[in-house]
């Protein structure tokens, strides 16, 4: 049997029937099995669901086994004086996170201002505390600035190459804090230090092994060295090197402050040498997207470390909530710059409406004849008129140059003779 032609009801267009040697199987074109279940969670819309519930579940776990009324407590004990501090320590580091975004900014060859740059990072610091995920402020930050410059690609890797810097700032303070000064952990890191070490020795051995027998460059890693490239000029360069350090060993030096701050509103008066190790763990288990707003595993691990360092879970929970209100308040300036930036827009909005629209030109006497020849007349008449010459209809020449000689020029009207009083 051939295949026949059938018209689908609704184009009006032949599509060929199936034959039977070719069926149509049920469910083609669609990906069906574990492959499609893991590419569907590999959304950022569902990643980003999932830490929030990871984070809700991290708080409703801590509710459960330390009530309440460590919560409570936290808020309490909260006081204006400690909130001014709180600003006063946002603003530093936010000016220097600013300034370190501008840095890198410069090496991407993307022109930054400062005073921008502060305002945009509040906004972004107020979204990360006020939205589920975290990083939505930075998110929104990237996509703005690249869209803000014309090149989405470069904005996006300089807000990427910024944070990057201070991940690194802390990891490698956190390293010789964690190893250096009592912790719960530094037996645990000291024992997993040189397996550690040697683990990364051996990559960056396969890694140039690798590149040393690969036969030509491929996109890939066309792609990777250009990130490179653009990471060391960005972070490592001469020019931004020391800028980028300062910042961003300033911007850890106030979160460390904020959460010694925290520490004593909340009571606790153990040594600040006691307190930056578990203020580092803190700050690394804030970086993991599993939270509602920074909130959920900072509670989590702050509970544990001070447990485990002897001053108790409940305090340590109760760190974490000092903290995590007074980096809100911290942040609030954030809410100004969208106030402003939204009343901006509006107005601008407004004033493009309002604007008056140009009007079409006031008609003249040249106007009043037009300069193109006039359409044959249809009809019986037109056949008699075929043979005649269009150029009677056009203006002539004398005509055009007397008319655009206004206001000197004039008409004759009732047939009356021309004077220079109708001039």
């Amino acid at each position: 049997m051939t295949a026949r032609a059938v018209e689908t009801p609704v184009l009006g267009l032949p599509i060929p029937e199936p034959s039977p040697s070719h069926p149509v199987r049920p469910g083609a074109g669609t990906a069906t099995g574990p492959r499609a279940f893991f590419a569907r969670l590999n959304t950022p819309a569902v990643r980003t669901r999932i830490g929030t519930v990871a984070g809700v579940a991290i708080l409703a776990v801590l509710l459960w086994r330390l009530g309440t009324g460590v919560f409570v407590d936290g808020l309490r004990r909260i006081d204006g004086p400690s909130l001014l501090v709180a600003l006063g320590i946002g603003l530093v580091t936010t000016v220097f996170s600013a300034w370190r975004w501008a840095l890198v900014a410069r090496a991407l060859r993307i022109r930054l201002p400062l005073a921008p740059a502060v305002a945009d990072y509040y906004r972004a610091l107020f979204l990360n505390a006020a939205l589920p995920g975290g990083v939505l402020g930075d998110v929104h930050r990237a996509v703005r600035h690249g869209q803000s410059t014309g090149d989405l690609g470069r904005g996006v890797r300089s807000v990427v190459l910024e944070r990057t810097a201070g991940q690194l700032a802390l990891f490698a303070a956190g390293a010789v804090m964690l190893l250096t000064m009592p912790s719960p952990v530094r037996d645990d890191l000291r024992q997993a230090a040189p397996m550690a070490g040697l683990a990364a020795l051996g990559a960056c051995a396969v890694v140039l092994a690798l590149r040393m027998n690969r036969p030509g460059p491929s996109r890939r890693g066309r792609a990777l060295r250009s990130a490179l490239a653009e990471a060391r000029e960005g972070l490592l360069s001469r020019r931004n090197g020391p800028g980028v350090l300062v910042s961003s060993s300033v911007v850890l030096a106030g979160y460390l402050a904020m959460f010694v701050l925290a520490a004593r509103v909340a009571g606790v008066g153990a040594a600040v040498t006691e307190l930056l190790p578990l203020a580092v763990l803190a700050l690394l288990a804030m970086s993991l997207p599993l939270n509602v707003g920074g909130w959920g595993p900072r509670e989590g691990v702050a509970a544990w470390a001070f447990g485990a360092a002897g001053l108790g879970a409940g305090r340590g929970l109760t760190v974490a909530v000092v903290y995590g209100v007074l980096s809100l308040a911290a942040s609030l300036p954030g809410v100004l710059v969208l106030v402003a930036r939204w009343y901006a827009g509006l107005r601008a909005g407004r004033r493009t409406a309002a604007a008056p629209t140009p009007g079409p030109a006031p008609a003249s006497d040249a106007q009043d004849i037009p300069d193109y020849a006039p359409l044959t007349p249809l009809g019986a008449e037109a056949g008699a008129e075929a043979g005649e010459s269009i150029e009677k209809y056009v203006p002539k020449e004398s005509t055009r140059l007397t008319r655009s000689s206004l206001p000197l020029s004039a008409e004759p009207s009732e047939g009356r003779p021309m004077t220079p009083e109708s001039v």
